[in-house]
């Protein structure tokens, strides 16, 4: 279980249990955090899960395959660090992970 950060554009602080195996979207979802939609259920088809992850994270996430690479480059906000979170599941190796959320995603 990873204990996941979800910062929203405005500083709020969303900090909540994952199990591992769950989407960090999935977990944003279920627990009602603003800025996360995942309006397509996680199917890396709509960009409204998007997160900043800070450099030091960027190892321990798999590389980004093509799909998600396609929707990212649609994104109002995309930064060179900009993941879809659909995409993140959760592992012990992510525990204390703090996710910044784009100014779009309010």
């Amino acid at each position: 279980m990873a204990k996941i950060t979800y910062i929203e554009h405005d500083g709020t602080e969303h900090t909540i249990e994952v199990a591992n195996g769950i989407t960090l979207m999935e977990a944003a979802v279920k627990a009602s955090i603003p800025g996360i939609d995942g309006d397509c259920g996680g199917a890396c088809a709509c960009a409204t899960c998007m997160v900043y992850v800070p450099d030091e994270w960027k190892p321990k996430l798999p590389e980004v395959e093509t799909m998600e690479e396609t929707m990212l480059d649609f994104c109002e906000h995309t930064e060179a660090n900009s993941r879809l979170s659909c995409q993140l599941v959760a592992s012990d190796e992510l525990d204390g992970i703090r996710l910044q959320m784009p100014e779009s995603q309010h």
